[in-house]
């Protein structure tokens, strides 16, 4: 009986590590809203849009490229954007959204990937 609950508990500590290791991939996956944003222009744009973006509750980064046009909004974990809202504000501001994707990558891996595309 002995040897049955080591093997029993082997296999829940098993468990316990995969679950574990599953959880902290899911965690650690960002969850980034890019939208292509027409009419920045300027330093000034880029400013306005990262001050009513990063007043949002949900929102843990952002970055905004002026010659890309991409605004890159990423939620803090276990959060979600208001998508709608993060719409309004960027209207409201004055400008108009082409296309809105979300993807897997932080904001700080979309800072580099766009970077290394512009040298």
């Amino acid at each position: 009986m002995t040897t049955s609950i080591r093997a029993l508990r082997s296999v829940c500590s098993l468990a316990w590590a995969v679950a574990a290791m599953s959880y902290s991939s899911i965690a650690s996956a960002a969850e980034t809203t890019k939208f292509t944003v027409n009419g920045m222009v300027c330093a000034f744009c880029a400013q306005g849009i990262e001050k009513r973006l990063t007043a949002l509750p949900a929102t843990q980064a952002l970055y905004v490229d002026l010659e890309q046009k991409i605004v890159a909004v990423e939620a803090k974990p276990g959060q979600s954007l208001d998508l709608a809202r993060v719409n309004a504000e960027i209207t409201d501001a004055g400008y108009s959204i082409s296309k809105t994707e979300t993807v897997s990558q932080s904001v700080e891996q979309i800072r580099t990937e766009l970077r290394k595309a512009k040298k």
